[in-house]
This record gives structure tokens, C-alpha cells and sequence, in this order.
């Protein structure tokens, strides 16, 4: 519940510290004092967008600090365990928020500064706020749809619900996306599956290239090999009149002689005895070489043919020879994979099937959950509305519950489904007897749709699980025995919860716990607003004031005891 809050130079409250008590409290005050400025100020330190002009004229920043204690409140106590926001020596939160001058904005729990989106989320753990306009609200559609599901707590069942549809929706998705390329992959399909034919018939295996490149000049060179390769045995050995074998065998054998004379020479023989022997294995290698070397045509033919077919199929794709085989591969990887479109088209439409089953198996269970609180909620509702001084109301939440004809693809089955289900929900009511129901917003007033309003927010604030509810002046519209029954409501509901009221209702302000008194004071040139806990007797005075406005009689006082008395 809601302990204690702190405002610093906010609109325009200089100082303001307000301690508020478990039960009902009603806030009262004169037209323009600022009766709302805590809810506003409590908003703020929920995490609602703040301006430049919520800081006080003259002032370099407001503070704003919100105390509760959550001793009660498991929920809260989790999250701020789950984000280390929790302080070890107590189950207090305070949530506070720093406003600059020019519209900057800090936001801190117990003490941390963290994003402003975690004030809004502890906070929907603590308050809940129902605001004057909130009658406006309720003809809405989507918001119909929003109290019977919050009425039935239907979160699970929704979140099961819109599962299904976001798969269905991606799955359509990319089905769509695959339909539409189908055409321009076809023609891509042939061109690579022509040029993956072409490259398996020439069929180029890993590193051949390079095998055929180096075949391909030996053959092309083959003559010159062999002219040049004999003309080298020659000159090595069989020449008979010069040849280096020869001379090479004279001058060792001249060094040898020498040598046995001068020793000084024996490295040179040993070098030239060397030389000698390496001549000689050149000599039988390079006989050898000619020896196998061969000019045939038709080898050299099919050679030069096959690597005349790889040169022009590299140009043909721009790559280098050396990566055709890699290129091959990546082809038909391609290939398969464009080759299995239509297999997963087939995939995508059958588990597009099974998605759309299961969505509307979720919708089906959610629609007659639904259908069931509905009419729990218009009988309840039904009674509020008698209560609240309209004897012959009747209400009635109707749901046309839309069907599934039969393709998951279909343009009426898109139409139907929603992240919400199927269901189009319709809030009907009469108000005099033989009157057909309607539509809301065709049949009642103003008055009348603020008095159903807040049958709603009562029974829908009975289900919530948050410890403190906020009701800022959501009896507009409301006077006599009407209000009665609402200060009547709010008191039974501030039994399990802490309820906080801003009023102008005698009838209403008078049920409260506590009251507090706003009033707005000026010197000419300042204006305060201040926040007063009303006494017993204080309390008898102001309710007295809202009987009768500004000219309090004995009969208004006697009034005012009466109600405070009951």
C-alpha cells in the first residue's frame, strides 16, 4: 500500500508531505485548488512522461518520492528481487523521480537510478489508477474487449492465442514471399541447371587443371625438348671429338698426379672427382629423360582439347581455371537448394495448417471463457446500473464470435484472425423498460455512461491484484442517492484494498477513513497549493461546505453529522 508522498516544487506545491492510511481516503477541496495534483505527482513516479512545466516557476527542479510498503505485495517483492532493487532491512519501496527545469528526467527505486520503463513496470505492481475520463473509454471496442479478459484473467489464454497467430503471420509470411520469387527462381533454376549439366559433362576434377596446364607444355614443346635434350647428351658425353665428360676425366686426372706431389691440391681433385660423378648421373638422367619422351598426336590432341575447354568455361563463368571445381560444387549446392522451394512451399502450407488449427483451437477455448464472463459480468454490471440509480438498466456484453471457413489462407480467415483471438465484443444496454438493448455510446448519456463506467471500475478493481486503487473524480456526472451508492461501493471495496478517491461528493467524501482537504493560497504574486488532513470536526465543516457550498447552515452541519455518523 501507499505510505507516504514527498512533493518538491511540483506545479504549484512548494512543500508537500502527505501520510496515507490503509481503508478509503478521500481527497476533497475547492474548484481549481488542485485536488488531483498527488494523483498527478504519484503518476509521475509510476513513470508517466514528464514536461517542462510540471516544475515550479522559479525553481531549478522538482522531487517527487512515493513511499509503499510491500510487505503483502509478493509480486512487487519479486521484481525488485529480480532486478537487485531490493533493500535487505526492509519491505518499503520509494520510487522517486527528479525533474529538471529543462525537462530532464531522472528515475530511481530505493535509491538506484534505473529507466524510466521500470517505474512503469513496479508500478503496475502497486497502483492502479481509473481516471475521470475513463467513461470515454469504455465505448471503444478494443477497451470492451480489455475489461471482460481483465475481468476473467485472461492473459494466459491470450498469450497462448497470440503465439499462434504471430507463427501463422511469419509462416504467411514467408510462404507469400516464396509464391512471389517462385517464377524468377524457375528461370534461375534452368540457366544453373544448364550450366551445372555443362560443367558434370566436362566433369574437371580436384587439381586436374594444373596437371593438363603442365601436360599441355610439355606436348606443346615436345620437339624442342627433344632437340635440346640431345644436343645436351652430346656435348656431356658422346661427341667424340669434344665433349665434357672427356675433359672433365683429363683435368682430374691431371690434378690427381699433381696432387701426389703437391698436397696442396687435393681439395681441387676432390671437387673436380665430385663434379665428375655429378656429370655422370646428369648425363645417364638426361638419356633417360629422352629416352621417355614421346610426340603422339592424339595424346597431345585430347590434352590440348580439354584444357582449351577449361580455359573457356573459366572465361565463361570469370574465374580462374584453378577454382572451376569449387565453383561446380557451389553450383549444385544452389541447385539443390532452389530445386527445394516447392518441397518447402508444400512444408510452409501444411504447418501453415497446423498452426492456423492450433490458433483456433486456443481462439475457441479463449471465445467461450469469454462468453461465460460475459454473462457473469452483465448481471453484475445489470445490478450495478439498478443500484446506481437507473432501476430498469440492463446490460448485456454481446460476442460474435467469428468462425474459420476452412483455408488458412484464405482472404476471410486473414480478415477474422487477430493477435486477440476471434471474438468481436459489443457492450449493450437499455435503460427504460421495452427499450431493445444497443450499442453504449448510441443510448446513454453522459451521466449515464459515467455511472456505468464506474460500475465497471468497481467490480473490475474487486479482481486486480494491486494494494491500491486510485479514483480521480470518476463520480462527474453523479449527485443524490446515485452518489450514495458509490461512496457505499468504494467503502465495501477499501475493506481488502487500500482505496484512494478524489471527490466533490459529499455523499461519497464522507465514507472515507481519511480525509484529505486541498486549498490553494496567494499572497498576489505566489501561488501554494497544500494538502490538509482533515480532524473530526474539520471534517464536518468540509463536508457541510460540499452540501451546501460557501454559506454553511446549522441544517447543512446537522447534514454533514449525519452522513459522517452512517
Amino acid at each position: 500500500m501507499l505510505l507516504q508522498l514527498n512533493i518538491q516544487n511540483f506545479a504549484i506545491v512548494r512543500s508537500l508531505d502527505i501520510d496515507w492510511q490503509s481503508g478509503m481516503t478521500t481527497i476533497t477541496g475547492e474548484t481549481g485548488a488542485g485536488k488531483s495534483i498527488a494523483i498527478d505527482a504519484l503518476g509521475l513516479c509510476l513513470g508517466d512522461r514528464a514536461t517542462t512545466n510540471v516544475v515550479r516557476p522559479g525553481s531549478k527542479k522538482a522531487e517527487l518520492a512515493a513511499t509503499f510498503e510491500t510487505q503483502k505485495n509478493i509480486c512487487a517483492q519479486q521484481w525488485l528481487a529480480q532486478h537487485d532493487l531490493s533493500i535487505e532491512s526492509t519491505t518499503e519501496c520509494i520510487l522517486r523521480r527528479v525533474i529538471s527545469a529543462e525537462g530532464r528526467s531522472k528515475a530511481f527505486i530505493n535509491g538506484s537510478q534505473v529507466p524510466l520503463v521500470q517505474l512503469k513496470e513496479i508500478g503496475q505492481l502497486l497502483i492502479n489508477i481509473h481516471g475521470q475520463h475513463d467513461h470515454q473509454l469504455i465505448i471503444k471496442a478494443s477497451q470492451q474487449c480489455k475489461l471482460v479478459d481483465e475481468y476473467a484473467d485472461h492473459k494466459p489464454l491470450i498469450d497462448e492465442v497470440k503465439y499462434y497467430y504471430q507463427k501463422w503471420h511469419k509462416l504467411s509470411k514467408e510462404l507469400t514471399l516464396l509464391q512471389q520469387n517462385k517464377q524468377q527462381r524457375e528461370a534461375q533454376r534452368q540457366l544453373i541447371q544448364y550450366q551445372v549439366s555443362e560443367l558434370d559433362e566436362f566433369a574437371l576434377e580436384q587439381n586436374e587443371f594444373q596437371s593438363l596446364e603442365s601436360d599441355y607444355k610439355r606436348h606443346t614443346n615436345a620437339q624442342d625438348l627433344l632437340d635440346t635434350t640431345l644436343q645436351s647428351v652430346q656435348l656431356l658425353a658422346e661427341d667424340e671429338r669434344y665433349n665434357v665428360l672427356e675433359l672433365l676425366r683429363q683435368c682430374n686426372d691431371n690434378i690427381n698426379s699433381l696432387a701426389k706431389v703437391d698436397d696442396r691440391l687435393n681439395n681441387v681433385a676432390s671437387i673436380l672427382n665430385d663434379a665428375h660423378i655429378q656429370l655422370e648421373e646428369a648425363n645417364t638422367d638426361l638419356k633417360d629423360y629422352y629416352q621417355a619422351l614421346e610426340l603422339d598426336p592424339q595424346a597431345y590432341s585430347l590434352i590440348e582439347e580439354r584444357y582449351s575447354t577449361a580455359l573457356q568455361l573459366a572465361k565463361k563463368h570469370s574465374l580462374p581455371p584453378e577454382n572451376l571445381v569449387t565453383f561446380h560444387q557451389e553450383l549444385k549446392q544452389e541447385l539443390t537448394s532452389i530445386s527445394g522451394d516447392d518441397s518447402r512451399i508444400n512444408a510452409i502450407i501444411d504447418e501453415i495448417s497446423k498452426t492456423h488449427q492450433s490458433y483456433q483451437d486456443a481462439a475457441s477455448i479463449l471465445s467461450s471463457s469469454r462468453f461465460e464472463a460475459a454473462q457473469a459480468l452483465s448481471q453484475l454490471i445489470t445490478s450495478s446500473m439498478q443500484e446506481l440509480n437507473m432501476p430498469h438498466g440492463q446490460f448485456n456484453i454481446a460476442i460474435d464470435q467469428k468462425h474459420y471457413d476452412g483455408d488458412s489462407n484464405s482472404e476471410s480467415t486473414v480478415m477474422n484472425m487477430s493477435a486477440n483471438g476471434l471474438d468481436k465484443i459489443d457492450f449493450q444496454v437499455s435503460l427504460n423498460p421495452g427499450q431493445i438493448l444497443e450499442a453504449m455510446n448510441k443510448v446513454a448519456s453522459g451521466g449515464e455512461l459515467s455511472r456505468i463506467s464506474l460500475a465497471m471500475q468497481v467490480i473490475l478493481a474487486d479482481k486486480v491484484v494491486t494494494p491500491t486503487l486510485i479514483f480521480d473524480e470518476v463520480d462527474v456526472g453523479i449527485s443524490g442517492p446515485t452518489a450514495a451508492m458509490v461512496g457505499k461501493k468504494l467503502q465495501q471495496l477499501a475493506k481488502n484494498t487500500q482505496v484512494i478517491c478524489v471527490t466533490h461528493l459529499p455523499q461519497v467524501a464522507c465514507k472515507g477513513h481519511q480525509q484529505l482537504f486541498v486549498s490553494k493560497l496567494t499572497d498576489g504574486e505566489h501561488t501554494e497549493t497544500k494538502v490538509t488532513e482533515l480532524s473530526e470536526q474539520s471534517r464536518i465543516q468540509e463536508i457541510a461546505r460540499l452540501l451546501a457550498g460557501d454559506k454553511i447552515s446549522a441544517n447543512s452541519l446537522a447534514n454533514a453529522e449525519e452522513l459522517l455518523a452512517s
